[in-house]
């Protein structure tokens, strides 16, 4: 089973999501083609009523903590309730480019002054 499929099926199981999208941003980053190593998700689910944002995001990672172990590098997280949906859902989920892997090896490295 594919990643991807992996993450939708446990935040489905364990979340019960009102809305859930993913996407797989692997091919922005210096892997190989066809890479499952980085991902954006944004899951809206009651499960996150009277959680903070660090608590919601412990919790979808924890669920994924099996995946981390195995290759699944980053994970780009919207974790909502429904009434902050209701709310931001018109607001963009953007990643930013990528700057590690190879590309970061080409950026100018920053030194310390003495």
């Amino acid at each position: 089973m594919s990643v991807e499929r992996t993450i939708v099926e446990k935040i489905e199981k364990d979340l019960a999501p009102v809305h859930l999208e993913i996407k797989n941003e692997s091919g922005m980053h210096s892997v190989p083609p066809g890479s499952e190593t980085h991902f954006k998700v944004l899951v809206v689910s009651s499960a996150f009523e009277g959680l903070g944002l660090v608590d919601r995001h412990r919790r979808v990672n924890d669920l994924l903590r099996e995946e981390f172990g195995a290759g699944l590098h980053a994970l780009s997280l919207r974790a909502l309730t429904l009434e902050q949906w209701e709310q931001q859902a018109p607001i963009l989920f953007e990643s930013p480019p990528c700057l590690g892997g190879a590309k970061a090896d080409a950026s100018p490295k920053l030194t310390r002054a003495r």
